[in-house]
């Protein structure tokens, strides 16, 4: 009981020095870090994400105060500097209160909203006891950036006045600890993350077996062996509609759908991979099919198989579908870390696949086209240089889940006729670009495709897509005017929590169900590429045949 008792003591004490002014900006923070945003939350991801707001909350309130003491701004004294601390005090733990008790409800809400079962688990308590932790661990971090901040500023006490020291020495220490956080700690979180993806990519399911017919990639004949392939590469050439399917489904003849896929641990460098990834189109006969496409994968190297199959339904197996593993991460994880990856690697492949195909008859090959998810959108997007395709240029690109660091996505976006909304723009006259969501948007009355047709699809719940370094401190476009359907109603930009919620949704926002946040759906692809391709032979009922096919 004694242990106890002293434990206890440490405790209070320990907070009984905290600042006021911090452990007010640090409940205020923490109560709306619990107000709904794109993607429901469980309690663990709530509860790192309160503690990471409490901890903002703590350190903006003593800058606050640092700023206000700093300009000689008046400060109350006597009893009616107590009486504003106690009705701020009594203020904050009201807004905790009250946040903690409706913290529940307002995910259950988000949840019902979007579809989806309630949540079963206990919700509170484990915010709590996540929260806290993960919120005086982030105070001791910033305890050391303070230290630093101090220590450099007294040196420059010798040379500058005292406030102009305090006005360098605090920016010198974020730009040093910066360096050190980007630099030694993010590599070794790098080189850490990388060694447990990769260990993951390198497991061979069981129940996944070589492929035997030797046209396919992976067989014994393949010119890329069945080990490096990859996780996801195994998956992908294994799985897919079958020529017997395909034939069983549209009752008509179709072919073998062909899907090339290289490994990371296939060649060292980006345009070696691509270039075996080249011979082996070349030795499955990739060339003659009428339909060609070079995908960009995700970050872990997945290929959506809704996409891949809509589209070789569609085109009866008369299709090839072309791709290069560049990662192991996640593309949330990819995104932030190394973004240029996707780019390089979807440059290298188009370039070698894109030089060989000029080469080749125009009545005689195959259309081209390309395709990329969330990461993989964005290295597809700049895979081509626009000057080089002019005189040759494919037939169109479907990218679905742009990411918000996408160039064209953003441009295309940015510069939308004013009367659509930001979440699904209409850019110019409909002819090189349009957007889609869970509804058919693509067919604009009175508008007429050019030679190049682009698509993007993409979900307004899509925190990956919608998410910018701005929604910290300003309300974002998809908030104003109507709103997507798939947008909460309760949802309320609120300045500098909503830039962490949506950026802790991306962790999420692919485990919804197809149709929301950043899964997307096979009747959703099968409209972009019927826009896209233009399949023959296809009617209105056997399109939606083909949906409720592939959405089982």
């Amino acid at each position: 009981m004694s242990v106890l008792r002293a434990l206890l003591r440490r405790v209070l004490t320990y907070f009984s020095h905290m600042p006021l002014s911090g452990m007010i900006g640090a409940g205020v923070l923490f109560a709306l870090s619990l107000a709904p945003s794109l993607i429901p939350r469980n309690a663990v991801v709530q509860g790192i994400l309160s503690g990471l707001t409490a901890a903002v909350g703590f350190w903006l309130g003593l800058a606050l105060t640092w700023l206000w003491t700093f300009l000689g701004l008046a400060v109350p004294t006597g009893r009616a500097r107590k009486a504003i601390a106690w009705a701020a005090s009594a203020l904050a733990l009201a807004l905790v209160a009250y946040s903690l008790w409706r913290g529940a409800e307002w995910q259950d809400s988000l949840r019902e909203f979007l579809g989806l079962e309630r949540l079963e688990s206990v919700f509170t308590p484990i915010v709590l006891l996540v929260a806290v932790p993960v919120a005086l661990l982030l105070r001791e971090i910033g305890r050391v950036f303070s230290w630093t901040a101090t220590a450099i500023s007294h040196q420059l006490d010798r040379i500058f006045p005292r406030r102009v020291s305090l006005l360098i020495g605090i920016p010198l220490a974020a730009y040093l600890l910066m360096n050190l956080a980007s630099g030694t700690i993010g590599r070794l979180t790098v080189q850490s993350l990388d060694a447990m993806f990769l260990a993951l990519d390198q497991l061979i399911v069981e129940d996944l077996a070589r492929p035997a017919e030797d046209l396919a990639t992976g067989s014994t004949q393949s010119l890329v062996s069945w080990e490096n392939l990859g996780r996801q590469g195994r998956h992908f050439v294994s799985s897919g509609p079958s020529r017997e399917a395909i034939e069983d489904f549209t009752g008509s003849p179709a072919k073998r759908p062909i899907r090339i896929y290289v490994g990371l641990g296939a060649a060292d460098t980006p345009e070696a991979r691509a270039s075996l990834a080249l011979e082996e189109m070349k030795r499955v006969g990739a060339f003659d099919r009428a339909v060609l496409v070079i995908a960009t994968p995700t970050g872990t190297g997945w290929i959506d198989d809704a996409a891949a199959d809509a589209l070789e339904y569609l085109h009866r197996g008369d299709t090839a579908i072309v791709t290069q593993q560049y990662s192991y991460l996640t593309s949330y994880v990819s995104l932030f870390l190394e973004p240029g990856y996707s780019q390089a690697s979807a440059r290298a492949l188009f370039t070698a696949v894109y030089g060989y195909w000029t080469q080749l008859p125009a009545d005689a090959r195959p259309h081209l086209y390309l395709h990329g998810l969330s990461l993989g959108s964005s290295g597809s997007e700049q895979s081509m240089n626009l000057y080089m395709v002019l005189g040759d240029p494919i037939h169109g690109a479907v990218w679905s889940g742009p990411t918000f660091a996408n160039p064209n996505w953003s441009m295309f976006t940015q510069g939308r006729n004013p009367e659509s909304p930001y979440w699904l723009p209409r850019y110019g006259d409909g002819s090189l670009v349009r957007f889609t969501n869970q509804k058919n948007a693509l067919d604009i009355p009175g508008a007429q495709w050019g030679p190049v047709r682009i698509v993007y699809l993409q979900y307004a719940s899509d925190p990956i897509t919608f998410f910018s370094s701005d929604l910290f401190f300003r309300k974002p476009s998809w908030l104003v005017g109507t709103r997507g359907p798939d947008v909460s109603p309760d949802l309320d930009w609120i300045p500098i929590v909503t830039g962490f919620q949506v950026a802790f949704d991306m962790a999420g926002a692919s485990g919804l169900g197809p149709g929301l946040g950043h899964l997307f759906a096979a009747s959703h692809y099968i409209d972009a590429w019927i826009a896209v391709t233009e399949p023959a032979g296809w009617t209105a009922a056997d399109v939606a045949r083909l949906k409720a096919h592939l959405n089982k």
